[in-house]
This record gives C-alpha cells, structure tokens and sequence, in this order.
C-alpha cells in the first residue's frame, strides 16, 4: 500500500511549527513554562474496519467505552473559527468539558491565558499539516453534567473562568453564539501491545465507525515518528484513509448532516 501522500509536507509544516515563535519576551508577553519541550501528537485516520484494526495492531482497550459530546450550531460556527467544545463523560456521570483552539503557536501563548493545571498546548501533526493547538479543560460532576445535557445549565455557564477568559482574551471569540449538543458518539480507546500507539474508535449515531491512531513524540521527533507509524501500519495491512484533515473535524461535520 502506497505511503500516505504528503510527507514532505508534514516536515515542511513541522518545521515552519518549530522555528515559528519566539520574541514573545521582548513583546511583554510570559510564555508558558516548558513551552519549547511542547508534544507533538502525530495522527493518523485509519479506514479499514475496526475488527481488523483491532486483530492486526493487537490492540488492548484501555478501560470502558465513554460518551462524547460536541458543542457547535448547524453552521459550525465554532469550526469555522478553529475552536470545538467538548465533553467526555465517564462512566460515574462525571465529564470533562474541553474548549479546544487549532492553529495557535505554543511557544507566544501568555501562561495567564492557560493557567497550569487547566490547559496545555501541544502540536497536531496530521497528514499535511503540523499546528498548535491549546486545550482548556475542567470537570464537571455528575450533576452538573447531567444538567449541561438536560438544557438546565448552558454551555457558556457550565464553563470555567479560565475558559471564558481564553475565549474572551486569546481568541477574542465571546460571548458564545447560541449552540446545542451534538452526538453522542460512544469511543473505545485501545492501546497497541507494547503500549507505544493509542487508537480510538468512534461510534456515530447513525452507527458509522472512525478510527484514529495517535502517538505523543518530542515535536523535534514528530516528522520520523510519522515515517515510523506510516510504515508499521503498511506492515500491518491497515488502511489509511485517503483524507487525512482533522478527525474530530470530520465527526463534527458527520454529526450536524
């Protein structure tokens, strides 16, 4: 099976990622601490079926299948400007909200903007393309989670302050436009048996399936860890969808047809 297409580009794109930065000092601005040790997570959209995903990597699932939710209109107006909301619900009721932001440079973002504890800024390393991308998180009990999904408590209210100041400060995109859940999809995570690889499979509402690989590497490693993965999968008699964009995208656009 043919490599997936691009690979020069993902080394384009890394390294324009990882030279990108960096007079964030003389420009006021307090990085985040660690920022130039950032992660880099290469993923790969896999479209063979998840059966044979699961034989031919020798997955072990990593705990119990969870619930997933996403926050958007029929426009995808969040999409639209790089940001997605998301819960994942665990199986005592609780959840994690995320406010995730794509195309952000890790190494200017202001330690204020994303607090330690609450939120981290890692680069997406896809077929063709590598980019930031910060996550804002908090949890939410049980009852706070049942309430967000019920209507009681809206998205706006359910989050943190550190969000909403994210939102507002960073990415200038606040007060919300009005959203609605969409979903659910049901995610088994796997782990590969050496525990090097992570592999999610999704399940639509309409029952479809998606399948993601992903491994967490030093961004200076993220163009050879590529390689590596490309290869292992090829080994493996895995299909790599021709489409290689952002996964969580592609599921958000399946979700509002």
């Amino acid at each position: 099976m043919p490599p997936v297409a691009g690979t020069g580009r993902v080394m384009a794109a890394l390294m324009v990622a990882l030279t990108s930065s960096s007079s964030c000092l003389a420009a006021g601005v307090t990085p985040i601490v660690g920022a130039t040790a950032t992660l880099a997570e290469i993923q790969i959209g896999l479209c063979s079926p998840a059966d044979h995903i699961v034989h031919a990597l020798d997955l072990r699932p990593r705990g119990k299948p969870i619930t997933v939710w996403q926050f958007d209109d029929d426009a995808l107006t969040l999409l639209e400007h790089r940001l997605r909301l998301r819960l994942r619900v665990a199986v005592d009721g609780s959840s994690e909200l995320a406010v995730k932001a794509t195309d952000q440079d890790c190494d200017s973002l202001d330690a204020e903007h994303v607090p330690k504890g609450e939120g981290k800024c890692e680069y997406d390393v896809y077929a063709a393309s590598a980019a930031g991308a910060v996550s804002v998180t908090r949890r939410l009990s049980a009852m706070s989670t049942s309430d967000l999904l019920d209507g009681r408590l809206t998205p706006a209210q359910a989050l943190s302050l550190s969000q909403v100041r994210y939102l507002r400060e960073a990415v200038r995109f606040w007060p919300l436009p009005e959203i609605r859940k969409l979903g659910p999809m049901q995610v088994q995570r796997y782990r590969s048996k050496e525990g090097v690889y992570d592999v999610d499979i999704s399940r639509l509402p309409d029952d479809a399936r998606s399948a993601e690989i992903s491994r967490k590497v030093p961004r200076a490693d993220a163009a050879r860890a590529m390689r590596v993965l490309e290869d292992d999968l090829r080994k493996a008699g895995v299909a790599m969808c021709d489409e290689q964009s952002s996964p969580a995208a592609s599921k958000l656009r399946a979700l509002v047809r």
